[in-house]
């Protein structure tokens, strides 16, 4: 099976019902997603298949269609996304272990919804569970990104 992760084409020899997620990590050493929970509940794991946020974690590999985007992925040290600019900007990961699930989401909401309500926000990002609780940092954050993508 051929898999394109972060612009590049990967050749992988993998069981069908082997998840995104152990292909990226187990396979082609992308450590960015982590597993959480492994039943799609915790947002760890979340990646991008076309610019929408997924959870690699409950996806087979095989029926993956489309360019799969990590964390590794998002930006550069060089040129972060504008998402992860804001969440160094507010401080937002204590642990860090959801932090790579939860800029991915941001990352794709914010394609779709510039400007963004306090409400809608705390709908999609408590999708992705933070055991530290910095909801109020992440909603921060989202917001700085929103803002920062509209040019205000």
């Amino acid at each position: 099976m051929e898999l394109t992760v972060n612009g590049v084409a990967h050749e992988v020899d993998v069981e069908d019902d082997m998840p995104l997620l152990w292909v990226l990590r187990d396979e082609l050493g992308i450590t960015g997603p982590k597993y959480g929970c492994g039943i799609a509940q915790c947002g760890a794991c979340t990646v991008h298949i076309d610019g929408l946020a997924v959870r690699s974690c409950s996806l087979r590999a095989v029926d993956v269609d489309g360019e799969v985007t990590t964390i590794e992925g998002l930006g550069t040290p060089e040129a972060l996304h504008v998402v992860q600019a804001a969440w160094i900007e507010h401080q937002v990961a204590q642990c860090g272990y959801c932090q790579s699930g939860q800029i991915m989401a941001a990352a794709s909401f914010l394609e779709g919804n510039s400007s963004p309500t306090d409400a809608e926000i705390d709908a999609v990002m408590s999708a992705n569970l933070c055991r530290c609780g910095t909801y109020p940092r992440i909603r921060a954050a989202v917001k700085t990104a929103a803002a920062n993508l509209r040019g205000a």
